[in-house]
C-alpha cells in the first residue's frame, strides 16, 4: 500500500538542520504515526512521501515556504515584564502561550532588559530549511473514527 490522502503511515525519522545537527529524531522511540494529508506534518514532508511505500527511504530538504514559513519580524515585539504576573524568574528561551485575536500562540522569551521583555511569536524552525531522512515503516488504512477526527488513533496515535 502507498502513501495517500486518508491513509495512515508510520515512519522513522532524522530532522536536522543546515550544519547536520540532529533538531528531531525518532531514533530509540517508537515509529511516528500520522494521517497524511489532513495536516498533521508540514507540506513539503507530506509532498515528499506521497506515493511511498513500506521500506522506501526518503531524503528530502524542506525549504521554509513549505515548512514553517518565513520568518515574520512583526512578530518580534517588546511588552512589559508585568505581563508576566506569577512568573518568578523570566530568561531568554523560555516560551509561553498567550491568547491572540488569531487564537492561542506560542510566544518565546528573547531577552528580558529593566521592565521591558522581548517576545518572538515565530515558530522556532521558521526560516530554516528542514532536513528530513525518512524510512517508511507501513502504510494502512485509516478507520473512520481517525477519518472523523482527523488523526490517528490506537498504537502510535491516542486514545479518546
Amino acid at each position: 500500500m502507498q502513501i495517500a490522502k486518508n491513509k495512515v503511515a508510520s515512519i522513522d525519522y532524522k530532522l536536522t538542520d543546515q550544519n547536520g545537527s540532529v533538531l528531531d529524531t525518532s531514533e530509540g522511540r517508537e515509529p511516528l504515526f500520522y494521517l497524511h494529508g489532513n495536516g498533521n506534518l508540514i507540506s513539503g514532508l507530506e509532498e515528499a512521501l506521497e506515493g511511498k511505500g513500506s521500506g522506501e527511504n526518503v531524503q528530502v530538504s524542506v525549504p521554509p515556504e513549505k515548512g514553517y514559513g518565513l520568518r515574520n519580524d512583526a512578530l518580534i515585539q517588546d511588552v512589559d515584564k508585568n505581563l508576566f504576573q506569577g512568573v518568578d524568574k523570566i530568561e531568554a528561551g523560555m516560551q509561553f502561550q498567550a491568547q491572540t485575536e488569531a487564537g492561542a500562540q506560542v510566544f518565546t522569551v528573547v531577552s528580558v532588559e529593566d521592565e521591558k521583555v522581548k517576545i518572538d511569536g515565530n515558530h522556532p524552525l521558521a526560516g530554516e530549511t528542514l532536513h528530513f531522512d525518512v524510512t517508511i515503516r507501513d502504510v494502512r488504512d485509516a478507520t473512520e473514527e481517525e477519518l472523523a477526527h482527523g488523526h490517528v488513533h490506537g498504537p502510535g496515535g491516542h486514545q479518546h
